[in-house]
């Protein structure tokens, strides 16, 4: 029985790069984000706020990135996964850092899952291909949007 197995994670580098790529992005839109860098686990790697982002939206980003890296998909895919079911609706959506609309997509290398990004202040979409932006920036799996 092994009792320890190596995980690979976003390291600091790519946590930093991926936060300044997705500010450039929003810069070249013309909108104001906080972007958000976790490890699988939701603990924060890199942050940054752009300054006159909303204030309200840094927790939304660290937790936009919290759910993308812990559950493996983007954000924005909630909704299909609950389907009809309101039970788990409300379940899931009532979970603290658990966000269920866009932003958030997970950071995967050659298909393993190493951590999550989150961008909150604009509009779902935008903060989303801030998102992505920044996982081509770093060399990471694209996620379609």
């Amino acid at each position: 029985m092994k009792v320890a197995v190596p995980q690979s994670t976003v390291s600091w580098e790519a946590g930093h790069a991926a936060v300044e790529a997705a500010v450039r992005h929003a810069g070249s839109l013309g909108v104001l984000i906080n972007v958000a860098v976790t490890d699988v686990g939701g603990n924060l790697i890199s942050f940054l706020r752009m300054p006159g982002a909303f204030v309200q939206s840094i927790d939304i980003a660290i937790d936009k990135a919290h759910t993308a890296g812990g559950f493996g998909f983007p954000t924005k895919q909630w909704m299909s996964v609950f389907g009809d079911n309101e039970g788990m609706k409300f379940g899931f959506s009532a979970r603290p850092r658990l966000v269920v609309f866009g932003g958030g997509l997970p950071i995967r290398v050659n298909g393993e899952l190493i951590g999550g990004i989150g961008v909150s202040g604009a509009s779902e979409e935008q903060d989303a291909e801030c998102a992505r932006a920044a996982l081509i920036a770093i060399g990471a799996d694209a996620v379609e949007l």
